[in-house]
């Protein structure tokens, strides 16, 4: 059985490979095609329909690129969709959230400090959450509201910043901003799977009847193009968070998580202005540079001490390792190896928060972390880092024996 956590780490590893792949090809191609549409340029040499061209060089040749406002008077004989780069994102990061997450809710997604749940809860409120904000936003979107694109904006803001807090008040710190990233990535999946596929399929097939296509189709496509495009910079940013704590594990996690979405805006909105030609907007640097140390300050903040229960009761998973063979020796080896760093308060200079949030106090965080603590400093010398706390060999074994002899007794 124990073969299987080493399996479940690679499983891990290969999805999240090809989450980060499609991501690229597909933050790749939007940015590049909002850049595009910014910099086409009109003149009364262009052909009917033509709305502007760009001539650009890349990889030792010329590119002429024209965009057809509607659509050509022809339907062209090769035609190249954008779409899959979309769906597999979101397919690879639902994968990785399941592997990471949903099969192990008990150590990353629920808090029971926060919200005392079963897994299975825990889950379906974690995928029903994901799922809601795209019917708001679509209904945004369709109502009165969605003409103005500035109170359109504002709105999704005021969305996104309320789902920033109540994620923090139903999973941990890490969950939390993970699951904002999902919840945002969603509806700008969603906007090409429900909007701006469709509306493209409806402009070519009105080319191959013959019909002149209704200029509304590319107008709304165009819309939800641009939310994406100023979405895009806080998923990201979200999707790296569970690697510092300093994001997503202090005080106010959902404050910092709300900042990060203007961020987002005002980096866009200097390129975006570049790429049309209207100006450097320098100050939009200062203002995303004034936030960031907005952010850096709201980190810095000391929390409030939560009440910690884990000793009081130990799950079975955590029972299971608590109670194996050698688990005192086990225990004095990490917290003599690890917990000068994985504390509540590190004791290691230069660090000032546990990394990744985990701590290697209590028998309880030790049991609970059983695999990682396998993986990360038994099976592989990957921690500590530079073995700078001198680990050796013999209790590298004594942690894999330890595992593998618990996995085995269960």
């Amino acid at each position: 059985m124990y073969e299987f956590a080493v399996s479940w780490e690679w499983l891990s590893f290969g999805v999240r490979w090809l989450h980060v792949i499609t991501a690229i090809a597909w933050i790749g191609s939007s940015f590049y095609f909002i850049a595009l549409d910014l910099g086409l340029r009109k003149h009364p040499s262009l052909p009917e329909g033509a709305s502007g061209e760009e001539w650009q060089v890349h990889g030792g040749g010329f590119y002429h690129m024209r965009k057809y406002l509607v659509a050509p008077a022809e339907m062209p004989e090769h035609l190249t969709w954008f779409k899959w780069e979309s769906y597999m994102t979101w397919i690879s990061g639902f994968l990785l959230m399941a592997i990471v997450y949903y099969a192990g809710a008990e150590l990353y997604l629920i808090d029971v400090n926060v919200l005392d749940v079963t897994p299975t809860v825990g889950i379906i409120i974690s995928m029903a959450s994901i799922g809601v904000g795209w019917v708001i936003y679509d209904f945004l979107c369709k109502s009165p509201l969605g003409k103005s694109s500035i109170g359109l904006m504002a709105l999704l803001y005021v969305m996104l910043v309320a789902m920033a807090w109540g994620y923090t008040q139903l999973f941990t710190g890490r969950a939390a901003f993970v699951h904002l990233g999902a919840f945002t990535a969603t509806i700008m999946t969603a906007n090409v799977f429900f909007i701006i596929m469709p509306n493209q399929r409806v402009v070519v097939a009105d080319l191959i009847a013959g019909k002149k296509p209704d200029p509304k189709y590319g107008v709304v496509a165009k819309q939800r193009s641009t939310h994406n495009n100023y979405l895009t910079l806080p998923v990201i940013f979200l999707m790296l968070s569970n690697h510092y704590p300093l994001a997503f594990a202090t005080q106010y996690n959902w404050i910092i998580a709300s900042l990060v979405f203007l961020m987002g805006v005002t980096i866009r909105h200097y390129f975006n202005s570049k790429h049309a030609r209207t100006g450097k907007p320098i100050w939009t640097w200062l203002v995303t540079a004034v936030i960031f140390i907005i952010i850096i300050w709201l980190s810095a903040i000391p929390g409030v001490p939560s009440e910690d229960s884990e000793e009081a009761s130990l799950t079975p998973h955590e029972t299971r390792f608590a109670s194996a063979a050698n688990f005192e020796t086990v225990r004095d080896t990490v917290q003599g190896r690890c917990s000068m760093c994985h504390a509540q308060e590190p004791v290691w200079d230069g660090i000032i928060a546990p990394p990744k949030g985990v701590m290697l106090e209590t028998d309880a965080q030790i049991a609970r972390y059983a695999r990682e603590i396998y993986i990360q400093a038994g099976r592989t010398r990957a921690m500590p880092p530079a073995n700078i706390t001198g680990i050796e060999s013999g209790e590298r074994k004594l942690l894999v024996d330890w595992y593998e002899a618990a996995v085995k007794g269960s």
